[in-house]
């Protein structure tokens, strides 16, 4: 069975910093995408970075320039550098994964989330 685990949800003051990780375990042939959303309440789930299996990422607009997403692909691992974090910064944050158990078979996998509160 293949699954997403995140660590490093918690409550930070506003300007704080947070590390989220993110590890794919189980039989796992490849993956392509690996990356972050988040759901704050009240909103829909939205992207926050996105990395491919390049090193090419992708951010929210509203995280550029604090947030740094990385990899690790022989730990098969996703990491959220979170910087400068603001109250609006709230919310429950999801690790996402495009992988495969086999080769050409390719699916969408998410991690259960992890809270993060920025409040002071």
């Amino acid at each position: 069975q293949v699954q997403l685990v995140e660590s490093g949800g918690g409550l930070v003051q506003p300007g704080g910093s947070l590390r989220l990780s993110c590890v794919a375990s189980g039989s796992i042939f490849s993956i392509n995408t690996m990356g972050w959303y988040r759901r704050a309440p009240g909103k829909q789930r939205e992207l926050v970075a996105v990395i491919t299996s390049g090193g090419s990422t992708n951010y929210a607009d509203s995280v550029k320039g604090r947030f740094t997403g990385s990899r690790d692909n022989a730990k098969n691992t996703v990491y959220l550098q979170m910087n400068s974090l603001k109250p609006e910064d709230t919310a429950v944050y999801y690790c996402y994964a495009h992988l495969a158990t086999m080769p050409y078979k390719y699916f969408e996998l998410w991690g259960q989330g992890t809270l993060v509160t920025v409040s002071s």
